[in-house]
């Protein structure tokens, strides 16, 4: 069942999206060569934990950490340790907060004094299906008309979206129903109605859409071991037009 936020919860879904928001813009701004996963995994729950709020991930399904961090080949759920980031690594980092019962989730990718100009245009095109998908969160329009957008501008460019993973809903639980597919027709699926939360994630590969997952029961990898990027934004869909819970600023 699709559990359609009133304006109380909306507000309450807004300050825990803002928190996560800075959280995340925070890690982000501390990725750099020599810093370890694990050092940008603690300072994240140190600082969700002095803002009052809890880390969304650490503990869920038996999750080790309090964020995600996954570099180059690894997709999404990297489980962050005593790995150094480098020069040239595309990390990509995934947050969530829980505060006053709700919870927020947003993630960005960091090119690492990245040159490979495919590479950057990975990072580019990403972040376009993600405005793309943005765009198609409307009052009155089907949950397909923003998969079938974010498909679309990937695809144009000439990467592949994952199959295997997809956005969700989400309020009181990280992931609610309805299920957020990256590709796929139009027109088809849930109506979308004023009050759904959702988390739109673009996870784009350079090469080919199949992935897998390591041992460790976490780390998604591209099969072909290519780059891999992910952003995402937790959205609300509003009579008003798609609203941008995981933002500090205006902007993607």
């Amino acid at each position: 069942m699709i559990r359609i936020k009133t304006e109380t919860e909306l507000e309450k879904m807004r300050v825990s999206n803002r928190m996560t928001a800075e959280v995340l813009a925070a890690v982000a701004g501390r990725v750099a060569p020599g810093i370890t996963t694990g050092e940008l995994d603690r300072f994240a729950g140190e600082m969700i934990r002095d803002m009052g709020g809890t880390p969304a991930f650490l503990g869920y399904g038996g999750y080790p950490a309090s964020i995600c961090v996954s570099i180059n080949e690894q997709v999404v759920h990297g489980i962050p340790g005593r790995r150094v980031i480098s020069s040239g690594d595309v990390v990509s980092i995934d947050v969530g907060v829980k505060y006053d019962g709700f919870i927020g989730d947003c993630a960005t990718t960091v090119l690492v004094d990245v040159d490979d100009r495919e590479i950057i245009r990975l990072a580019a095109v990403t972040r376009a299906a993600l405005a793309a998908g943005i765009d198609k969160a409307v009052v009155g329009g089907r949950l397909s008309d923003i998969s079938h957008a974010v498909e679309k501008t990937v695809t144009a460019a000439g990467f592949s979206v994952v199959r295997d993973f997809v956005g969700h809903g989400i309020g009181r639980d990280m992931h609610e129903e309805p299920q957020v597919p990256n590709f796929g027709r139009p027109g088809r699926g849930p109506k979308l109605a004023h009050g759904m939360t959702i988390a739109i994630e673009p996870m784009v590969n350079q090469g080919g859409c199949e992935v897998e997952v390591m041992p460790d029961g976490w780390t998604v990898l591209t099969r072909d071991r290519r780059p891999s990027v992910h952003f995402e934004h937790t959205i609300a869909v509003l009579k008003t037009g798609p609203e941008i819970l995981t933002c500090v600023k205006k902007k993607i």
